[in-house]
């Protein structure tokens, strides 16, 4: 289970990005966080796998408590938890299975990773990876090659790599059509369900939230509004949050 507990984060000049936000997440669990831009969903993500080191608060993933690791610790940790990131994060000049592969640099010598060597099974691994996502035709173009919808499966089978318990996902459909991003969709949906992996994943879109999570919270300015199921936040209680109208894909 991952626990966050009063967690704060105020940046640099005094922004307050996260303000006392509380909840849970049991194993297993889709959980969909939405908010407008710029209500926190990003910063509260990478606060959980500490890419951001969070002002005060805990969060604790499985006995571990991700606030209080050391740097070593949180290697160990990280291995878990795979990253799908909004604009991919890949390296556009390296080849499709080279930015998969590199979802193996926190279980390998870091000195082959840096001359590109990876063990045979891992690069069997990764070919494997790319067929579930149906993109291992793509395996030896650059990524600058590819599509935005193709890009991102490359970013999902990255993460499959780690063998992940839990995946976080930013935003991963906001620059996607609508057909993207239901495939997009349904590959995070088909880890959780069929891998058992815990997932959260940041959104704009409320269809979307109603479609695939089992759970929602949403954040305004920072601050937890709300926390239940996705049935319960209809239009109209999404505007009386947020004082606008519902995103939908299309």
């Amino acid at each position: 289970m991952l626990q966050v507990k009063n967690l704060v984060k105020i940046y640099d000049g005094g922004v307050k990005a996260l303000d006392n936000v509380t909840f849970d997440v049991p194993k297993g669990q889709f959980l969909a966080v939405i908010g407008l831009s710029g209500s926190g969903k990003s910063t509260l993500l990478r606060c959980i796998n500490r890419l951001i080191d969070p002002t005060e608060g805990q969060i604790t993933w499985d006995g571990d408590d991700i606030t209080a690791a050391s740097p070593e610790e949180m290697r160990r940790i990280r291995r878990k938890i795979g990253m799908v990131f909004q604009h991919f994060n890949l390296v556009h000049r390296s080849k499709v299975i080279t930015n998969v592969l590199a979802g193996r640099l926190g279980y390998v010598n870091p000195a082959w990773s840096l001359l590109n060597r990876f063990p045979k099974e891992d690069i069997e691994k990764a070919v494997k990876q790319l067929e579930r996502v149906g993109i291992a035709d793509k395996a030896d173009q650059r990524a600058d090659e590819l599509s935005g919808g193709q890009q991102q499966r490359v970013g999902i089978a990255r993460a499959l790599m780690q063998d992940p318990n839990m995946i976080l996902a930013d935003e991963p459909v906001a620059s996607l059509d609508p057909v993207l991003a239901h495939s997009i969709m349904k590959h995070l949906e088909e880890i959780n369900k069929n891998d058992g992996v815990t997932v959260l994943c940041s959104l704009h879109f409320l269809d979307l939230v109603h479609r695939y999570a089992d759970r929602v919270i949403a954040l305004n300015e920072g601050k937890l509004v709300f926390e239940g199921l996705p049935k319960d936040i209809d239009d109209k209680k999404f505007k009386e949050i947020y004082g606008r109208d519902a995103e939908r894909v299309g």
